[in-house]
C-alpha cells in the first residue's frame, strides 16, 4: 500500500509544528536555567569579593592607627614614657574607631597603658596604667566619660599583668614589624576579636638604634561586625557566607551563636569547621581541610549535592599573608531556578496547546498546497490511460514549481557538460594527472600521461600510493589525515622509480579538493618529467666548476713561471760564486779576503732564494677557510715579489703608497693574496699592449671606519663602457675566460669586503676593494688614515 503524499505532508507539518514548539520551550528552559546558575556563581563571587573588601576596610584603619601611634611614640611626638600623654593619644584613637575594643602600649621595662571600652563600668572607657618608679610597681585603674572626664580612679595592687609575657608583645618585638594574631574570643566581652601589634623602635641617627624596640602598640578589634555584615547579605533565599581561619576555625558567620564553643575551663573558643552546626557548610567545604589547615590558593567554584538538593559554592583566599583567611559562600540552585521549574509544566501545556492549534492549521494548509500537485498526478494518470490528450490544457498550478523544474533541468545539463569537458581535459593533458583518495592517498584514477611517465598501467596503479613509487622522501609530502580536516598542498621536485627501476625526477603539484560543504573529496595531483632539465643543470654546474678550476690552474701556472724566473737569478749567482770560491781556495798566496766576500755573496743569494720560496709557501698554504689577523703591508710585499719577473719583462713600474701605521687586516690571507695577484696581473697585461706610453701601476692602501681599502690603478687603455667587469664570462682579453674578476668579487665578499671598478682620470682603470680590520682595531677605532 502506497502512502499519499498529501497525507504525509499534512502529518509532517503538524508533527514538525509540535516538535518545534517543544524544542523552543525546552531549549528556552535549559538556557534560562544555565544562565541563572551562571548568574548565581557570579553572584557568589561578588559576595566573596565584597566580603574581602569589607574585611579589609574594617581592619585597615586598625593597622594605620597602630602604626601611627607607634611612629608618634617612636619620634617622641607623644612620649611613650609619659603615661598621661600616652593615655590621651590612645583615648583619641579609640574614640574615632568604634570597632576598636581597646588600644594599649607596653614598654620594655614592663610599663603598660591601656584604654578600653567599659559599657558596664562607672564610665564609658576604662584605663589601666602600670608604672615602675624606683623599683616600685604601681597598677592604677581609671574610668572616664566620652569627653575624657575622670569618673573614678583606684589602685589594684594584686594585678599581676605584664605585657612582656603576652604573645602579641613577643611577636611584634621579635619580628620588628606589624603583626596580626590569630582571631580569638575576648575574655571580657566574649566577642570574636583579633589583636594587631606594632613595635616602637628607638629613634636615633644610627641604624643600630632603629633595630632596638622600646615597646609595642597593640589594638584589640572586635570582628563581630563582619558577622553582622554577612548576616545582612542576601544570597538567594537560603544562601550563606562565612570566613575560615587558616586552622579551620569559623571566625565570622551570619549566625554568631554558631561561632563560640565553651571550653572545660569556662573560656570560649571558635567553632571548627568540622564541628560547625551547619551541615551544608561542612558538606560543601569540609574537603578544604588538609593536615589541619585550609589550603585555598585561588578562587574555586564548586557544585555539590546535599540531601538531594543541588548547591553552588565559591571559596576564595583573603589575599593577605598577615590575614590567612578564606571566604566561603554557598547557595541552593533552587533559590535561583525554582521559578522556572514551577512554570515548566505550565509552559509545556501551553506549548502542546499551541502545537495542536498550529497542527490543525497546518493540515488545512497542507491540503491546500497539495491540491495542485494531486491534480498533476491525476492528469498524468489519465494521459497514460489515454483518457486525456497530452496537449490538453494543464491544470492550474504554481509558477514557482514550473520555474524550479526548468532550472533543475538546465543545471543537470550544465553539470553533465562540465563533467564531459573535465574528463576530456584529464585524459588529454600533457601533464600526468591523478586523483587520490583523501584518507589514505591511494590512486583512484590516472590519465595516460601519468602511466607513460611512471611505466605502470592504470590497473597496476589501483591501490598504490605515491610513497610506493618514491625513493624514501615521498612520504614526507603526504600529511593528509584520515578525517580530511587538514588542508593539503604540495609543490616540489621529487625522485620517483619507474616500473623498470629507472630513477626519474618529476615536478609534483597537489591540492586537496573539497565539496561545497567543506568535506574532503579527493586529492588532485599533477606530475611532469623534468629528468632532462635536471641533467642539463647538472652539466652546466659541472662546467662552471671546471672553468673555475681551470682559472686557478692558469693562475698557479703563471705564478710558477714567475717563480722559476725569479729563482734562476740567485741560483745562477750561487753557482758562479761557488766556482770563484773554489778557484780562490786553490791559490796558495790568497789571504782569504776575496774568499770571504764570495762566500758572503753566496749566503746572500741563498737567503734571497729562500725568501722567494717562503713567499710562495706562505701564498699557497692550505688555510683557505681560516680568517685571521695579518699584516696587509707584508702580504702586498710578498705579492709584488712573486710578480717581479712579469714586472721586469713588461717594463711596468710600481708606485707604492702604503702608510706605516696600517692596522691589522682580518680575513683569509690566501684568498686576498689571490685577489691582489689577479688585479695586478690584469693591470700588467693591459699595460703590456701599450708601446709608446709610460707604464705605471699605483698601489695604495688607506684605513678608515674599521676597514682597509686597497687601490690598484693603471694608466692603460681602460675598459669599454658597456662591459660589466665582474660578470662571469665577460672579458676584453683574447683567449680569456672572463672568470678572474668574478672570482675576485666572490673572494672579497666572502671575507666581508666590497670590490668595485672606476675609470681612472684621463685614461686607465682603477679597482678598489676593502678588507675588514681585526675585531680589536674595529672596536678601538685604530687605523684611521
Amino acid at each position: 500500500m502506497k502512502t499519499s503524499l498529501g497525507l504525509l505532508l499534512a502529518i509532517g507539518l503538524a508533527g514538525l509544528q509540535f516538535l518545534a514548539v517543544l524544542v523552543v520551550v525546552s531549549s528556552s528552559y535549559v538556557t534560562s536555567e544555565q544562565a541563572l546558575i551562571r548568574h548565581a556563581r557570579d553572584l557568589l563571587s561578588d559576595v566573596g569579593a565584597g566580603t574581602i573588601e569589607h574585611a579589609r576596610s574594617f581592619l585597615s584603619p586598625a593597622e594605620g592607627a597602630a602604626e601611627l601611634a607607634a611612629r608618634l611614640a617612636q619620634n617622641r611626638v607623644i612620649a611613650s614614657d609619659d603615661p598621661d600623654q600616652l593615655e590621651q593619644l590612645l583615648f583619641q584613637h579609640l574614640l574615632i574607631a568604634p570597632h576598636f575594643a581597646g588600644i594599649y602600649y607596653g614598654g620594655e621595662n614592663g610599663d603598660f597603658v591601656m584604654v578600653m571600652r567599659a559599657p558596664e563600668g562607672p564610665g564609658a572607657f576604662q584605663t589601666k596604667v602600670i608604672t615602675h618608679e624606683n623599683g616600685v610597681r604601681k597598677v592604677e585603674l581609671i574610668w572616664r566619660t566620652t569627653g575624657f572626664r575622670e569618673v573614678k580612679r583606684e589602685l589594684d595592687p594584686d594585678d599581676p599583668y605584664d605585657p612582656r609575657t603576652r604573645p602579641w608583645y613577643q611577636m611584634a618585638r621579635d619580628q620588628r614589624n606589624t603583626i596580626w594574631t590569630d582571631p580569638y574570643i575576648f575574655f571580657t566581652s566574649q566577642h570574636p576579636g583579633i589583636t594587631l601589634a606594632a613595635p616602637v623602635r628607638e629613634s636615633g641617627q644610627s641604624t643600630r638604634n632603629d633595630r632596638v624596640v622600646r615597646g609595642v602598640i597593640g589594638v584589640d578589634i572586635e570582628i563581630s561586625r563582619i558577622s553582622d555584615f554577612l548576616a545582612g547579605l542576601k544570597i538567594g533565599t537560603h544562601g550563606r557566607a562565612f570566613i575560615l581561619n587558616s586552622n579551620g576555625d569559623v571566625i565570622a558567620h551570619p549566625d554568631k551563636e554558631l561561632l563560640r564553643i565553651r571550653k572545660d575551663d569556662g573560656s570560649l573558643r571558635f567553632s571548627h569547621l568540622a564541628e560547625l552546626d551547619d551541615p551544608i557548610a561542612r558538606a560543601a567545604f569540609g574537603g578544604l581541610l588538609s593536615d589541619g589547615q585550609v589550603h585555598v590558593a585561588e578562587e574555586t567554584k564548586t557544585q555539590f549535592t546535599y540531601n538531594g538538593a543541588r548547591y553552588v559554592g565559591t571559596v576564595m583566599p583573603m589575599g593577605s599573608k598577615r590575614l590567612p583567611w578564606t571566604i566561603a559562600v554557598y547557595a541552593p540552585e533552587d533559590d535561583f531556578t525554582s521559578v522556572i521549574k514551577e512554570n515548566r509544566k505550565d509552559n509545556i501545556l501551553i506549548a502542546a496547546l499551541v502545537a495542536v492549534i498550529t497542527g490543525v492549521s497546518g493540515l488545512a494548509l497542507a491540503h491546500y498546497i497539495h491540491k495542485p500537485v494531486r491534480a498533476f498526478a491525476i492528469r498524468s494518470a489519465l494521459i497514460s490511460q489515454g483518457e486525456v490528450a497530452p496537449n490538453a490544457p494543464m491544470p492550474r498550478t504554481y509558477q514557482e514549481l514550473e520555474r524550479a523544474n526548468e532550472a533543475l533541468v538546465q543545471q543537470i545539463a550544465a553539470r553533465r557538460q562540465a563533467e564531459h569537458e573535465y574528463g576530456r581535459t584529464f585524459e588529454l593533458s600533457s601533464l600526468g594527472m591523478a586523483q587520490l583518495a583523501s584518507h589514505c592517498g591511494a590512486f583512484l584514477r590516472v590519465n595516460p600521461r601519468f602511466t607513460e611517465i611512471t611505466g605502470y598501467t592504470a590497473e597496476e596503479l589501483q591501490g598504490l600510493t605515491m610513497a610506493d613509487l618514491g625513493t624514501g622522501d615521498v612520504s614526507v609530502i603526504w600529511p593528509v589525515q584520515a578525517d580530511g580536516r587538514r588542508d593539503f598542498a604540495v609543490n616540489r621536485d621529487l625522485r620517483l622509480l619507474r616500473k623498470t627501476g629507472e630513477s626519474i625526477w618529476v615536478s609534483v603539484n597537489g591540492n586537496l579538493i573539497r565539496d561545497g560543504n567543506g568535506n574532503a573529496l579527493h586529492v588532485m595531483l599533477t606530475i611532469d618529467d623534468i629528468t632532462a632539465t635536471r641533467e642539463k643543470e647538472a652539466r652546466i654546474e659541472q662546467l662552471n666548476r671546471d672553468l673555475s678550476h681551470l682559472a686557478r690552474i692558469n693562475t698557479m701556472g703563471q705564478m710558477a713561471t714567475g717563480l722559476a724566473h725569479e729563482l734562476n737569478q740567485p741560483l745562477t749567482a750561487i753557482a758562479q760564486n761557488a766556482d770563484t770560491a773554489l778557484l780562490l781556495s786553490n791559490l796558495e798566496d790568497s789571504d782569504g779576503t776575496e774568499l770571504r766576500v764570495v762566500l758572503q755573496e753566496i749566503e746572500r743569494q741563498s737567503l734571497r732564494a729562500g725568501q722567494i720560496i717562503h713567499a710562495l709557501r706562505t701564498f699557497i698554504r692550505k688555510d683557505e677557510g681560516a680568517r685571521v689577523g695579518f699584516d696587509i703591508g707584508e702580504l702586498i710585499d710578498q705579492t709584488l715579489h712573486l710578480l717581479q719577473a712579469e714586472l721586469a719583462d713588461t717594463g711596468v713600474l710600481i708606485d707604492r703608497h702604503l702608510p706605516v701605521d696600517l692596522p691589522q687586516a682580518w680575513g683569509n690571507r690566501v684568498q686576498l693574496a689571490q685577489v691582489m695577484v689577479n688585479l695586478l696581473r690584469n693591470a700588467i697585461e693591459a699595460l703590456a699592449a701599450e708601446e709608446d706610453s709610460e707604464r705605471r701601476i699605483l698601489l695604495a692602501a688607506t684605513a678608515s671606519s674599521g676597514e682597509i681599502t686597497i687601490m690598484v690603478q693603471d694608466n692603460g687603455p681602460g675598459m669599454p663602457a658597456n662591459l660589466s667587469p665582474f660578470t662571469q664570462y665577460e672579458t676584453t682579453k683574447r683567449g680569456g675566460m672572463g672568470l678572474g674578476l668574478s672570482i675576485c668579487k666572490s673572494m672579497v665578499e666572502t671575507n666581508g669586503g666590497r670590490i668595485w671598478y672606476e675609470s681612472a682620470p684621463g685614461r686607465g682603470s682603477t679597482f678598489r676593494f676593502t678588507v675588514p680590520c681585526t675585531p680589536i682595531d674595529r672596536e678601538g677605532g685604530k687605523g684611521e688614515a
